[in-house]
């Protein structure tokens, strides 16, 4: 969640935490192979670039063992206390979070196996080449940068009222006239071959799943800074939050659809 300006829409509530602890074991679930492909596994050194709260973490630790090493790197205070208290929580220890910027994070360069970045590129417009060339010079000869973004567009809840359809057009525009590409998961190989990377895998698809009771999503957890934008008022958000308890009613639950898209790219050379 990290930006280059430090200046983060999202409001990281208790549903917000949620929210990232379901994607992360949905990484796990649906990224094995790529994982793998990526070198993440037992004996790698991996860094979360705008690791939020930290919910990859743990699962990341797992991955690379007792003989591996993880850190996270966010640019909001909130964030890395809310990711280092999860950790210790979770008797991770084999893992650490610092704060830092997604394109001068202030890690070591060419010293890391892994160099990961999930959710961050679409909230930095204008920056992200920047930012990758920055996360390919975190990576070793031979390492690997694994970049996940998404189509905001060819994503929503279905059904939804249409309150909660006008708060994600809302929500869209906030990221239009910040600059932001909510459509930068399509351009992800583009970014890493830019940043002089070797394209190993492209992937993309729809992730469905039911919607949790209770879960809001970004658009909601961004609405203070749709208000501060004028996008909003105060109206606009209770009947927001009405339409969201409605939803929670519903027996027959809708449908969450996600477009992802994964890249998986090698940084020329080997590791000497």
């Amino acid at each position: 969640m990290t930006t280059v300006e430090g200046g983060y829409a999202l409001r990281l509530s208790d549903d917000e935490l949620v929210r990232y602890r379901l994607m992360a074991q949905r990484a796990r679930e649906h990224e094995a192979d790529l994982w793998e492909l990526a070198g993440i596994g037992p004996g790698a050194r991996v860094v979360d670039v705008g690791c939020g709260p930290g919910a990859m973490l743990p699962a990341l630790a797992a991955c690379v063992g007792p003989h591996g090493a993880v850190a996270g790197v966010d640019g909001e205070a909130e964030a890395v206390a809310t990711a280092r208290a999860g950790l210790a929580a979770a008797g991770v220890h084999r893992a650490g979070v610092r704060r830092g910027r997604a394109e001068a994070t202030g890690l070591p360069e060419g010293t890391w196996d892994v160099a990961m970045m999930r959710h961050v590129l679409a909230h930095n417009g204008g920056a992200e080449q920047r930012i990758v060339e920055h996360l390919a010079a975190l990576v070793r000869p031979g390492g690997h940068v694994y970049l996940l973004d998404v189509d905001a567009l060819a994503a929503g809840i279905v059904p939804a009222p249409p309150e909660i359809d006008d708060m994600a057009a809302r929500y869209v525009r906030w990221h239009t006239d910040r600059g932001n590409d909510v459509r930068v998961g399509r351009r992800l190989a583009a970014l890493a071959r830019g940043a002089g990377l070797e394209v190993e895998a492209f992937r993309g698809w729809f992730e469905i799943a039911p919607l949790p009771v209770g879960m809001r999503g970004p658009a909601w957890a961004a609405r203070d800074t749709l208000v501060a934008a004028g996008l909003a008022d105060a109206g606009d958000v209770a009947r927001w939050g009405a339409a969201a308890d409605a939803m929670d009613t519903w027996t027959d639950r809708p449908e969450l659809i996600v477009a992802i898209f994964v890249v998986v790219a090698r940084r020329p050379g080997s590791a000497s």
